[in-house]
């Protein structure tokens, strides 16, 4: 079975989702684990009891869902809260991933793209992946989609991107680029490219010898 499993990453308003919207159209596994998480920590999810034991009933919602605001709250004036956070949620989220990129191969996806906002932050993502695809754009335009998208003001996108690495050194990471400075054929397009890349690559690497 072919395993090629390529991270796709980018920050805030990049248009990581739209790039894997369009992987997934032309046949790629899209796995992602930003989608993940929130199954995870929804009513009932696989991680409601372990986050409720270590931080307490005020971080679920009425709902039974993890209370993001709350959370978010905690996590960005408290780097010990962020490191027990990530300690209940990365083990759940890396083994469902997993799941979820070997059933898609399994199901005869040519390759899965495996979807990490910080892949970059989190090293350890690298060993786990064939080739990292970052979605690019100018700081600029990234605060323009998130303030439009999110309606949040352009300190509060510049704080979220802050806590991010940098454009350059997502960049430095980048075994290919995506540029999305664009309209969506141009995206398209790039996406297009870079799928038939891929599944050259998977069918190599499923061959004998």
């Amino acid at each position: 079975m072919n395993v090629l499993i390529v991270g796709l990453t980018g920050g805030i308003g990049s248009g990581k989702s739209a790039a894997a919207t369009m992987f997934g159209e032309f046949g790629a596994a899209v796995v992602d684990t930003d989608a993940i998480a929130h199954e995870l920590t929804a009513p009932r999810g696989a991680a409601i009891a372990a986050i409720r034991e270590g931080f307490g009933a005020a971080m679920i919602g009425a709902d039974g869902s993890l209370d993001r605001g709350a959370m978010r709250r905690l996590v960005f004036s408290d780097g010990r809260a962020k490191a027990r956070l990530e300690a209940i949620l990365h083990p759940l989220i890396r083994a469902e991933s997993e799941r979820r990129c070997a059933a898609g191969l399994a199901a005869g996806a040519p390759y899965a793209v495996l979807v990490v906002p910080l892949l970059v932050e989190s090293k350890n993502y690298r060993s786990r992946v064939a080739r990292v695809a970052v979605v690019d754009c100018a700081e600029e335009t990234q605060i323009a989609r998130v303030m439009a998208r999110n309606g949040l003001t352009e300190a509060e996108v510049r704080r979220i991107m802050a806590a991010q690495v940098n454009r350059e050194e997502r960049l430095a990471a980048a075994d290919d680029v995506i540029v999305n400075d664009g309209d969506i054929a141009a995206l398209r397009t790039q996406v297009e490219s870079l799928h038939r890349r891929y599944s050259d690559l998977a069918r190599k690497s499923g061959s004998p010898g």
